[in-house]
């Protein structure tokens, strides 16, 4: 059982993202849009691996994920970003990917990185 945080804001982007890590295996999703809820959602149910964007609508992916490995501990995590540059702080167990989506390289990292 696999369960997966996405953190995105763009619904498109995100349903997408959902799809993928379906197909390569997630068995539940929570999906949320800013860092808050990020935080929250974690709270409510640890994730194995999380999916997250970096510019969020409130907050970023990476002070989000920073302050759910700071309280539960390493998660692996997947950034999809279209600016990579601005992934600070991301010295979690990362992988940091380029938008527009590469749905080999999600499926790739995901199965290397999921606890299937």
């Amino acid at each position: 059982m696999c369960h997966v945080l996405v953190i995105e804001d763009d619904f498109l982007i995100a349903d997408y993202i959902v799809q993928l890590v379906e197909a390569a295996g997630a068995t539940s999703i929570s999906q949320t849009v800013t860092q808050q809820e990020a935080i929250d959602q974690a709270r409510k149910r640890r994730p194995e691996l999380i999916m997250s964007d970096v510019q969020l609508i409130e907050g970023t992916g990476p002070l989000a994920v920073q302050a759910i490995i700071i309280e539960m501990g390493p998660i692996p995590v997947i950034f999809v970003t279209g600016t990579p540059e601005a992934c600070e702080p991301c010295d979690a167990p990362a992988v940091i990917l380029n938008k527009p989506i590469n749905e080999r390289e999600i499926s790739h990292h995901f199965r290397q990185l999921a606890p299937i």
